[in-house]
């Protein structure tokens, strides 16, 4: 086995500890520490893919700030350890044989394609976080603001909804 091979292991399960993690945790603080473990081991893979920019932006937009407003919403909603009832234990029944026939399914699925491969990039494809990062700003720039603008309205919309009435 080779090094990559190896460290591709690991984070895939860091990433699927983390994930199950995040959904058996009761607090809901636990539960988004989970999910910055996970999105920190997918940057972890992405490196591996060598997409840089992909990774650096995992890191700084959803380990950084999604997860700073995810744990802010939490904070001031002064939410506590999740409740147990009797349809959560249902849903624990159903849920695992569907999850095991989701999985089968996505088994079979790969099992068909027999494993194929895309073809490799050409040689003008965007390759370099420059050429990446110049398009971002230049030609997709709208998009992008407006992914922040919506990022703001959804900050004002908690704080609306965590205000107490006097």
């Amino acid at each position: 086995m080779t090094a990559p091979l190896i460290i591709f292991f690991v984070l895939a399960a860091v990433a699927v500890f983390g994930a199950v993690s995040l959904i058996l945790q009761k607090h809901p603080i636990h539960s988004a520490l989970s999910l910055i473990v996970v999105m920190v081991a997918l940057a972890g893979l992405y490196l591996l893919m060598g997409a840089e920019f992909v990774a650096a932006v995992q890191i700084i937009v959803y380990g950084g700030a999604i997860m700073v407003l995810f744990v802010f919403v939490i904070m001031l909603l002064n939410a506590g350890e999740e409740e147990r009832t009797n349809l959560s234990r249902l849903a624990t029944y159903a849920g695992i044989p569907l999850a095991l026939a989701l999985a089968g399914f996505i088994a079979a699925a790969i099992a068909r394609s027999g494993g194929y491969l895309p073809a490799p990039a050409p040689n003008g494809a965007l390759t370099s976080t420059k050429t990446l990062s110049m398009l971002l700003f230049t030609e997709f720039v709208y998009p992008f603001e407006l992914t922040s603008f919506l990022i703001l309205v959804a900050i004002l919309g908690a704080i609306v909804l965590a205000q107490r009435e006097n």
